[in-house]
């Protein structure tokens, strides 16, 4: 089953359980995919989505630290709840450990020597990493091995 159709069967049994928090997640994740294929005229293969769910949790870990700032603690616990919801999309992700391991084996892959290669490096890292590691952590690992 491919992760558009898991995420249309959640939705279901969230319907079915009344379960509003989750619904509500699940349809934002939902309208945000179907957005990207009515502007780009394409489907959505299991990459592109998890691609979007990245871009969600990104947002939601955005507004969390706006609403703490604000000291609005319900809204930043309504955020982080949606953040747990859409973490069940994503694949397991990488370690701290195995992030740079793969840097490194990309780095000297490419042959980048320093860090104005950052750019080809933080490309190639992009393409194998994409939905498996947090790509904070990835660019901060690209930066520690191109400055060492």
């Amino acid at each position: 089953m491919s992760l558009k159709d898991q995420i249309t069967e959640d939705m279901k049994t969230a319907m079915r359980a009344k379960d509003s928090a989750r619904l509500g997640t699940i349809r934002l994740l939902q309208a945000a995919m179907k957005q990207k294929e009515v502007d780009e005229r394409i489907t959505l293969d299991d990459a592109a989505v998890i691609a979007i769910v990245d871009k969600l949790i990104k947002q939601r870990k955005d507004s969390v630290s706006a609403y703490v700032q604000a000291n609005r603690q319900d809204l930043a616990d309504q955020e982080s709840s949606e953040i747990k919801v859409l973490e069940a999309y994503l694949p397991q992700r990488l370690s701290p450990e195995e992030i740079q391991a793969a840097v490194k084996a990309i780095v000297a892959q490419v042959g980048a020597s320093g860090p104005g290669d950052m750019g080809k490096v933080m490309g190639a890292v992009k393409a194998q990493l994409a939905g498996k590691a947090d790509m904070g952590l990835v660019s901060a690992a690209v930066k520690a091995a191109l400055a060492g």
